[in-house]
């Protein structure tokens, strides 16, 4: 539909304004002559039916004569219950940077920017400006800018307030579209198939009558699927099924359950098949501050991963134990009772600590990488361009210290530190199980955030089933939703208990709340209403956002080893943090049943499934370059290739967007590749031409063909015809009578009318419409005499003696029609004589 008209009030195109109407010093989006604008009464375009709507999404509050800052283009703000929707002033055309769903916003901030100024007639002129700053999880941060006089920025801000962050999760927009054409089998059904599988059990499919009457707990040699958790009575967090060694019996697992934290015990996550190495998650033990507790069940459950080498007889498996975090915190839990296992308690296992840190330092990370993105983009949040800060061209200006101070924040962010060792350690696991056939254990202190991250990647370098579309989504169901990683918490939405631990930001009075912005603090002071709620004190982090980086980090070094590109990636995410799909809403498979998640929400992998069918392999979710034959088997990646870098395509798609895109090639090979594809339809389609035209040909040439036989028949019955039209003229004649064709239609003579008139007449002629008429008279003594035939009939009458004489001479030849009586009496012998051979020479 056609979006509706901007109202006659809205300010012109920010780009058209005069010089004059500038501030020197600040920001372009000082164009708008801001005093001349009033807010009028009401709204007088309506944007409840706008083109642009999802499914059951609303609008809840309309800004009009909006700027977006970043950008420095005026639009109208529409807030949904879904998201932030900013649509330019002059196209009425969706503006992706200004429009961001509210689940994805993590906080929001309205600051008043005063103008200093010595003159009071120019600081009248010049009324603070009403700015509404957005911070984003996918890395972007906006700012609205609004009219001065009016009250949309408060409208604006009150509706934020009351729809990022629902009181219950039920009020999320998932709930409100429902599932719609996305609709979501049962997640227990796919992760029971993923168990059949690393079991050497494809051929069984999982139903809900077989999780209903419990007969999935299927075995093999050595590992079998428990069922001991299907009401969630051993541990909350788990998923209703787990694989553990075939030796341990349900009693034992009950036992070693109480050693661990949140009753986390040790599980299969993923076995090798042919080997029987295998991947096992847990929490920490409860070792107690002075490491000396001990449980007999747990290292019994722990010691059955030991299993028996395959050709080495009586020689057990190694066994390591993996400690995601670093060894002084896993000693400081210790005083909470946590801590780690004792390798002289675990079959002489070797303990390693890989030194993650903690959810905490993930969300500071991430939040220093955010500005120093921001700020040094092609477009900030303050509408500078990085490159006119300081006065002058900070990179082609040569001021190399300033490019050194930037390179340091970076580095001081401590993101791509952090992707590192998450990589290095999830390595060094899938070269201990793929190099030495050996068994490991991962843990940290939950076993939801780090040991997630770590057990997950070394599965997708192991397992070339987690590379492709089909098993990515398996290995992110098995082992961050059935295992319990909190998405609610870490996410920021709201859970089944109520809201989450995401606070909303608190309106307190603040200065300089812009500290990564040096244009603004040169432009004037600044009277922010900004956040003050403390990360540190609530359990929001981007653990999730970190391994998919991760997962691209891989995919850098190994571009033909995945199905999926990091386009399919980026969307991927973008559905996560937007919380459309409810897919990873609450913290556990427990809470999501509880929910009926599954029943009531849209799934995330039918909207990307559906996505990609609309494009098949040229899809730019599919990676072009996949060569699943080459990398048929685990991808062991050396220490020194483990340098990670940014994720432009996520981490650099909003500040430097254009970069973004030329950092990823598979789009020139997509573009490659769609054109290719026209062509070869091209080609199909000429080829189908071809066919057709050779069809068409062979068609014509078998028609002329039968069109020639028929000629050919045609002739022959024309001269057939013509025979035996000569024959009975001849034979006629010889009784001394005279035929006579007439028609009404033909005008030649029969006998002189050529064979291609008489085929032509033929088939023009109605024959049974024809008025044709024939005519038998007697012949003249004349005629007679000088007709042979005719003496040759006189010689046959009956009527005549031998002597030549009639019997009846006063009757007359032309009486015969009343001597039939004398003719029938000789007809026997009459019709004995052979036309051909008696009465006519041969041609």
């Amino acid at each position: 539909m056609t979006p509706p008209r901007p109202p006659a009030w809205q300010p012109r195109s920010l780009r058209d304004s005069s010089d004059s109407d500038k501030i020197d010093g600040s920001g372009s989006w000082d164009t708008l002559d801001w005093t001349k604008l009033e807010e009028p009464v009401s709204a007088p375009v309506s944007f409840a039916n706008l083109g642009c709507l999802l499914e059951s999404e609303k609008v809840i509050v309309e800004g009009y004569g909006v700027v977006l800052i970043n950008t420095d283009e005026a639009g109208t703000l529409l807030v949904t219950n879904f998201r932030i929707l900013f649509l330019s002033e002059g196209t009425r055309t969706v503006i992706p940077l200004g429009t961001i769903p509210l689940a994805t916003i993590e906080k929001f901030n309205k600051t008043v920017l005063k103008v200093q100024s010595n003159n009071r007639q120019a600081a009248d002129k010049n009324p603070p400006r009403r700015l509404l700053q957005v911070i984003g999880k996918d890395m972007r941060i906006i700012v609205y800018g609004f009219r001065p006089k009016t009250k949309q920025r408060r409208s604006v801000f009150d509706a934020l307030l009351r729809w990022t962050k629902p009181e219950r999760v039920w009020d999320l927009y998932t709930f409100a579209c429902g599932p719609s054409k996305f609709g979501n089998a049962n997640p227990k059904e796919r992760l029971l198939n993923e168990y059949f599988r690393l079991l050497g059990k494809s051929s069984v499919r999982a139903s809900m009558d077989m999780i209903e009457d419990g007969s999935y707990t299927l075995s093999n040699e050595i590992w079998r699927i428990s069922d001991l958790n299907s009401n969630y009575n051993l541990c909350q967090t788990y998923p209703f099924a787990f694989m553990v060694p075939k030796s341990i019996s349900d009693e034992e697992l009950l036992q070693a359950c109480s050693f661990r934290a949140k009753c986390r015990l040790p599980v299969i996550t993923w076995c090798q098949p042919g080997s029987g190495a295998v991947i096992a998650r847990s929490s920490q033990p409860l070792v107690g501050l002075m490491m000396n507790m001990r449980s007999n069940f747990d290292e019994k459950l722990v010691a059955a991963f030991c299993t028996q080498l395959a050709g080495e007889k009586g020689e057990r498996r190694k066994l390591y134990i993996a400690d995601a975090r670093p060894r002084k915190n896993a000693l400081a839990n210790g005083a909470m009772g946590g801590g780690s296992e004792s390798s002289s308690n675990y079959f002489q296992s070797p303990i390693v600590f890989f030194g993650i840190d903690n959810i905490h330092a993930m969300r500071e990370s991430l939040t220093r990488l955010r500005d120093y993105v921001d700020m040094h983009g092609t477009t900030s949040s303050d509408g500078r361009s990085s490159f006119l800060r300081h006065g002058g061209w900070t990179w082609g200006g040569g001021n190399l210290s300033s490019m050194s101070a930037s390179v340091s924040l970076l580095g001081d962010s401590g993101w791509l530190i952090h992707i590192q060792n998450v990589l290095a350690g999830a390595a060094w696991i899938a070269a201990r199980v793929a190099m030495e056939s050996a068994s490991v254990l991962v843990h940290c202190s939950d076993g939801w955030d780090r040991t997630t991250q770590l057990v997950s990647l070394a599965c997708l370098l192991l397992d070339p089933y987690y590379r492709t579309l089909a098993g990515f989504q398996a290995l992110v169901e098995k082992d961050w939703l059935a295992f319990g990683h909190p998405f609610s918490d870490r996410v920021g939405m709201p859970n089944i208990s109520g809201p989450g631990n995401f606070d909303l930001p608190k309106q307190t009075s603040s200065t300089g709340s812009f500290p990564s912005s040096p244009v603004r603090q040169s432009s004037g002071s600044a009277a922010s209403q900004s956040s003050s709620s403390s990360h540190a004190q609530n359990n929001y982090s981007p653990i999730f956002t970190q391994w998919v980086d991760s997962v691209s980090q891989i995919m850098r070094m190994y571009p033909c080893a995945f199905e999926f590109s990091p386009t399919f990636l980026v969307d991927f995410m973008d559905c996560l943090l937007s919380c459309r799909f409810g897919n990873f809403l609450c913290n556990s498979e427990k809470e999501r049943q509880q929910c009926g998640i599954a029943e009531a929400c849209g799934c995330i992998w039918a909207y990307l499934t559906d996505l990609r069918s609309l494009g098949s392999t040229s899809h730019a979710h599919c990676n072009p370059f996949y060569d699943p034959v080459k990398y048929d088997g685990p991808l062991l990646p050396p220490a020194a290739s483990l340098a990670p870098t940014l994720w432009p395509q996520f981490h650099l798609r909003w500040a430097c967007p254009d970069e973004a895109k030329a950092a990823d090639i598979e789009v020139q090979c997509r573009a490659m590749t769609v054109k290719y594809s026209e062509m070869q339809k091209d080609k199909a389609a000429a080829e189908r031409r071809v066919d057709e035209i050779t069809f068409a040909m062979e068609s014509l040439s078998a028609e002329l063909l039968r069109e020639r036989h028929t000629s050919w028949r045609a002739r022959e019955s024309g001269n057939r015809a013509t025979k035996e039209y000569t024959a009975l003229t001849r034979a006629v004649q010889s009784l001394g009578c005279k035929i006579n064709f007439t028609t009404s239609d033909v005008e030649d003579d029969p006998k002189t009318c050529s064979l291609e008139n008489s085929n032509s007449r033929r088939r023009n002629r109605n024959v049974n419409n024809s008025d044709v008429s024939v005519s038998i008279s007697l012949m003249s003594e004349e005629n007679k005499s000088e007709n042979p035939m005719g003496r040759v009939c006189e010689a046959l009458c009956p009527l005549r003696t031998r002597e030549g004489v009639c019997r009846w001479p006063e009757a007359g030849c032309a009486h015969l029609g009343s001597q039939l009586v004398g003719l029938k009496a000789n007809f026997d012998a009459f019709d004995r004589l052979s036309i051909y051979d008696s009465y006519f020479q041969s041609e």
